[in-house]
């Protein structure tokens, strides 16, 4: 028979695997970012590697998203190596590494 304390410790483990698998979840929903994309390196002069960058503008703030390098990012990143192109959407999943935005792209338009 289930004493009252392990009723409680068996209560707080399924709450606190229903948190982690409810925000794992959100975690890995895709979203849709709208913005200015531009070159890490050639543009902001950030880094020493090309890397596409989402400028998008949250309140009176522009916030940036890195995104991460995958072959939807990489071949992209000819159209704003030399110059910033505007109302570029991107959709994937966003994440935080090292203190920046990440996004991993799955789509950009």
């Amino acid at each position: 028979m289930l004493t009252q304390k392990m009723w409680a410790v068996a209560v707080a483990a399924m709450l606190l695997s229903a948190g982690t698998l409810w925000a794992a979840d959100e975690a890995s929903k895709e979203v849709t970012l709208k913005g200015t994309m531009e070159c890490a390196k050639c543009v902001l002069h950030q880094g020493d590697k090309c890397q596409n960058v989402l400028k998008v503008k949250e309140g009176d703030k522009d916030v940036l998203y890195y995104l991460a390098p995958n072959k939807v990012s990489t071949d992209y990143h000819k159209n704003v190596c030399s110059a910033p192109k505007e109302n570029v959407s991107v959709t994937g999943t966003v994440s935080e590494k090292d203190g920046k935005n990440m996004i991993e792209a799955t789509k950009i338009e």
